[in-house]
């Protein structure tokens, strides 16, 4: 029961994740095709930083206390990475430098967007393991009737 919480819980904040990286990106494109307002554009990013570095951060705590030593792994890279560019205060886009630095935001948006991608499969097919019980297999999660016996 406890497993399938935890597993719950991870599907979420990867979605916020997911969320937050997504909007970044299509502020990032309209501002690239002149459809938004540098000033709005890097406030509308400026406001989710912290709650995605959060959110990470909180996702890799969660997998450290609860043993999920692997995933801790793949988690804690972009977690460093995130502490790293807030430390050295790199985090939040600049208003004058947004153009120069536009396709740089952009590919660490999509690498980023691509790792929580991976992240959230992952997630979904553990928490499905979890729900469906470690003797049933993913195969027979939909053909209910035949994995019965």
């Amino acid at each position: 029961m406890w497993n399938l919480i935890f597993w719950i819980i991870c599907l979420l904040i990867n979605f916020g994740l997911l969320a937050i990286v997504f909007y970044a990106l299509l502020c990032l494109t309209d501002l690239e095709v002149d459809q938004m307002d540098p000033f709005v554009a890097t406030a509308n990013i400026n406001r989710w930083i912290l709650l995605e570095f959060a959110l990470q951060a909180a996702l890799s705590i969660l997998l450290l206390f609860t043993g999920h030593w692997i995933l801790f792994l793949v988690a804690v890279p972009l977690t460093c990475y995130h502490a790293m560019l807030f430390i050295r205060r790199q985090h939040l886009i600049d208003v004058t430098e947004v153009f120069r630095n536009l396709n740089t935001d952009k590919k660490r948006r999509m690498i980023k967007l691509g790792v929580y991608m991976i992240f959230f499969t992952i997630c979904v097919f553990s928490y499905l393991h979890s729900h469906t019980g470690s003797r049933q297999s993913l195969c027979c999660l939909y053909r209910s009737q035949m994995c019965m016996n």
